[in-house]
């Protein structure tokens, strides 16, 4: 008895002759491999279905390509071969290969003081497309930090003058008398409020990059902040996180445009988009801030 021929559906005509911008797989879960890590992964898989009399692609072939992401450690040119694969399989069928990773980096930092450290994590999306033979990578990464507001350390800092004079009027001054007053809580009646915020960076990568600067992007974007949040602490490491706070006094735009500034400084990027978020403390809604950049020769 011959072997029955299994049917091949997705190989038939479409009833409708008609093209199709995107089809694939979405949350496709996989290892991906970055700076030593095996990390947890999501995939999002996919081509264009330019021959509309085509009624489907072959998904399962966009599948096994990607067991490649398993081999070495991620990079423009690995993310490249895996769109080169989807283009292969579908000959005829697609113009446009398009891939997106979900992940975590985790990335371990160091206490601002102490020996302590600790893991803090990073999300990252990495956006990677082929079309009409033309490459291009997007990177997505959340960065956490603290922000604490302006106008609260100055009002904060008037109510605290308006208690010295209250506490202080019309009295000799002691050297030890106002230490003591500082160091109390009768003397700092008042502290501004903070926040942790979130800096979404949208980063639009040089085509010729040999690596994605996933780490040194963070580097640069916590490095222009000035108050990343921190994993372990001792108290010693927690005062010199308010000393910090109290240094780096941020509106979201404020923070918005130490991101700009210092990302137009970062090699191999050509364009931006950085959303900042305030989560406020003060108010039940957030504060937010925008700002885009594209390199003129792009």
């Amino acid at each position: 008895m011959n072997a029955l021929t299994l049917p091949d559906i997705a190989a038939q005509a479409s009833r409708q002759a008609l093209p199709l911008e995107w089809v694939g797989m979405c949350g496709i879960a996989l290892p991906v491999l970055f700076d030593g890590q095996r990390l947890s992964a999501t995939a999002d898989a996919g081509v264009s279905l330019d021959d509309g009399e085509a009624r489907g692609i072959h998904m399962s072939r966009l599948y096994l390509a990607l067991e490649m992401l398993e081999q070495a450690t991620l990079s423009p040119a690995l993310l490249r071969r895996v769109l080169q694969r989807f283009l292969d399989s579908h000959e005829g069928l697609a113009n446009s290969a398009y891939l997106t990773i979900h992940t975590n980096l985790l990335l371990k930092r160091p206490a601002l003081i102490s020996p302590l450290s600790g893991w803090k994590t990073y999300p990252v999306r990495i956006d990677a497309r082929l079309k009409n033979s033309m490459f291009h990578v997007e990177l997505k990464i959340d960065v956490a930090y603290s922000s604490t507001c302006p106008c609260s350390a100055a009002l904060s800092r008037q109510l605290i003058q308006q208690q010295f004079v209250d506490d202080f009027a019309n009295k000799p001054l002691k050297h030890a008398d106002v230490l003591a007053w500082l160091g109390s809580t009768k003397g700092i009646v008042a502290t501004p409020h903070s926040q942790r915020s979130t800096a979404q960076l949208n980063l639009h990568l040089d085509d010729h990059l040999d690596e994605l600067p996933l780490i040194a992007l963070i580097n640069d974007a916590e490095a222009a902040l000035g108050t990343a949040v921190q994993t372990a602490v001792k108290r010693a490491d927690e005062q010199a996180f308010a000393l910090a706070n109290g240094q780096n006094l941020m509106f979201c735009e404020d923070a918005a445009r130490r991101l700009n500034i210092a990302l137009k400084r970062s090699p191999g990027i050509n364009g931006f988009h950085i959303r900042v978020i305030h989560a406020e403390s003060l108010h039940a809604h957030d504060a937010v801030a925008e700002s885009r950049w594209r390199r003129e020769d792009v």
